[in-house]
């Protein structure tokens, strides 16, 4: 089992502090890091002080195959439990502590989509999270590095009973087994969601398929770090 070919642009954007096009297959997101000054209400009297990190997911009406109207005012489900994923494998691995007083908003913002826009998301917006943290410390706003490990993400599944790892459209649409994988650079799990579309998995697949995320996963955290020139 081989992933998509994964291509990384960094500093995709002019303006963000941290920006970055991450194409995985035919899927392709931006990524964007903006920092702003403060935090929400409940942490401004947090002790000790700490910074927030938060994401917004969105996907333009020409993404799919089939255009769909914008989403105005109130987001859908699917959406909001994608920009909560994302927030949270984020936040696995930063430090709040270390940038206190500021919020960094992570927007994926997907212009193609072909299967994968969600770990895709996830795994490009890690690199553009560190490019921002690197901007904070350039401009003197932080004293150290609050991103303590990289995160990347992957789909897996069993489609006409082989297993396939980083899945498109093609393949995620006729899967009998779909996963979805956040993983840490020393290997912990932050996410797995995993469905049968048919019938049930056992305990042999699912072993089967996290071995291939952590290959698939291993594989990005590698081209992240290549990408940022820290490897």
């Amino acid at each position: 089992m081989e992933k998509r070919r994964t291509k990384i642009t960094r500093n995709y954007l002019k303006h963000p502090a941290g920006s970055v096009l991450i194409e995985t297959g035919d899927t392709k997101v931006i990524c964007t890091a903006t920092v702003e000054v403060g935090v929400p209400g409940f942490l401004r009297d947090a002790e000790p002080p700490r910074g927030w990190l938060t994401a917004e997911y969105n996907m333009i009406p020409g993404a799919p195959n089939e255009r769909f109207r914008r989403e105005r005012g109130r987001v859908g489900g699917r959406t909001m439990e994608i920009q909560r994923l994302i927030g949270r494998s984020l936040r696995a691995v930063v430090d709040q502590e270390l940038f206190p007083g500021y919020t960094i908003t992570l927007d994926c913002d997907v212009i193609q989509a072909d299967g994968g826009t969600r770990t895709a998301a996830i795994t490009g917006s890690c690199i553009a999270l560190y490019d921002a943290f690197t901007s904070m410390l350039k401009a003197g706003n932080i004293e150290q590095m609050p991103l303590h490990q990289w995160v990347a993400a992957i789909s897996v599944g069993f489609v006409d009973g082989q297993p396939v790892l980083d899945l498109c459209y093609e393949e995620d649409s006729h899967a009998d087994v779909d996963m979805n994988v956040v993983m840490t650079e020393d290997g912990r799990f932050v996410e797995i969601q995993g469905t049968a579309e048919a019938k049930p998995f056992d305990d042999t697949q699912l072993k089967i398929l996290l071995k291939a995320a952590k290959k698939g996963i291993r594989a990005l955290i590698k081209a992240q770090k290549k990408s940022a020139r820290i490897l």
